[in-house]
């Protein structure tokens, strides 16, 4: 057999049971997503690139080395998006959705990044999404934050997952712990990994959450946030985690937990599993009040998360079977053009059916078998001339004669 085209590097063909978890987790979003409120949108799957360098930060390694970016037939740069809060930023600003703020919005699909393909990690990904814009209360971080803490209970992984939790506090809490980590980095600028050294110029933020053995010491005596709350920001995050408390949301709290870009203010937050290999976030997300303004709109709250439908997949339990209420067998050829406006009328009724098309009766009834059937409904000449199937119960054995315009009601009586 020919090989053909090959599937490109970091792409994925799912099928099977991992398509069965996969859809498993976007379904499990979705009725959570409606219990509390959050309307499903649909969003491009690229935009013009400077929506994501504006967003993302032109110093990052997403925008400087894992974007998607091409010219069209027109001269204009598009990306393909990296991820969702940059486009659902930009159409809450083109498409006017400022009127109804606040908006509660939720949406999931793939995203793409250029990066090197490891377990749960590819180049086209998939990611849920869910971002509450134009809400400035801490009741907003609550609501997200629990939307994901029931999205993990009713997936039933809640056990083996821990929501850690920080505050990044105000902009002048921001800027005052900014200033010192840089001064405290600075003063140990030799002893520092040659990315934390790159990052103390663009992103000293970043160097909080470095994976590099070297840095850890130096990251371990750094001042915390802690240090520089004001008295505002200190009662914004008091009154985050009474609500997550009220509600029953279990959270650590990490104060090494970080965003680097200046956008992101106040809370943040990962659930994170160990049952994925090394440390894992499944969903991330944060306050980033400041990121419509650096898009060119108004100053505008907002709070919101990603998670990642490849490893949620990964961590769930395998999905049963779907059920098939009944197996068509049809024999001889009448019986195998009369079977499709049979099926077709079982199917309109809401009865899962299969078709077994080929091989003799014996092949076509392991067919019935295995396709987890709970009855064969068995045609042939004689009884397509008397206007009945035979219907044999896969589970008994026991089989009737039943007419044809009560098949359904036959199967789902039973």
């Amino acid at each position: 057999m020919s090989k053909g085209p090959q599937k490109i590097r970091g792409t994925q063909d799912i099928w099977g049971e991992a398509a069965d978890r996969f859809q498993a987790v976007v379904e499990t979003f979705d009725r959570v997503r409606r219990l509390y409120g959050f309307r499903r949108v649909e969003m491009p799957v690229f935009e013009a690139t400077q929506v994501f360098a504006r967003s993302i930060g032109e110093t990052t390694d997403i925008v400087s080395k894992e974007m998607y970016s091409f010219e069209d037939r027109g001269g204009d740069s598009l990306t393909l998006r990296p991820e969702f809060t940059a486009g659902i930023c930009r159409a809450y600003l083109s498409e006017g959705w400022q009127q109804l703020a606040p908006v509660k919005i939720a949406t999931h699909g793939p995203a793409f990044r250029y990066e090197r393909p490891q377990k749960g990690r590819y180049r086209q990904f998939h990611q849920l999404d869910a971002e509450i814009i134009g809400a400035g209360e801490p009741a907003a971080d609550v609501e997200i934050i629990a939307l994901g803490d029931q999205l993990l209970r009713e997936l039933g992984i809640s056990a083996r997952v821990e929501l850690k939790l920080n505050t990044l506090g105000d902009p002048a809490t921001r800027d005052a712990w900014r200033g010192a980590l840089v001064e405290h980095f600075r003063a140990r600028r030799s002893d520092l990994s040659e990315e934390s050294r790159d990052r103390l110029e663009k992103n000293p933020l970043r160097i909080l959450d470095s994976k590099e053995h070297q840095d850890w010491p130096i990251v371990d005596s750094a001042p915390t946030v802690d240090d520089y709350l004001t008295p505002e920001a200190a009662d914004y995050f008091a009154r985050v985690t009474a609500g997550l408390d009220s509600a029953g949301v279990s959270w650590t709290r990490d104060p090494r937990l970080v965003r680097g870009l200046d956008y992101y203010r106040h809370t943040a937050f990962e659930f994170v599993t160990e049952d994925l290999g090394a440390q894992s976030a499944v969903i991330a997300g944060g306050r980033y009040d400041g990121l419509i303004e650096s898009l060119g709109g108004p100053p505008t709250p907002a709070v919101g998360w990603a998670a990642g439908i490849e490893r949620l997949s990964m961590l769930i339990e395998p999905p049963a079977a779907a059920k098939v209420d009944a197996a068509l067998i049809p024999l001889g050829e009448q019986a195998e053009q009369a079977a499709a406006g049979i099926a077709a009328d079982l199917r309109r009724a809401g009865i899962a059916c299969e078709m077994a098309y080929r091989g003799n009766m014996k092949k076509r009834m392991q067919k019935a078998d295995s396709s987890g059937a709970r009855y064969a409904i068995i045609v042939g000449e004689d009884e397509l001339a008397r206007g009945e199937a035979g219907v044999k119960d896969l589970a008994s054995g026991e089989q009737r004669s039943v007419p044809l315009t009560g098949l359904a009601e036959a199967v789902r009586a039973k």
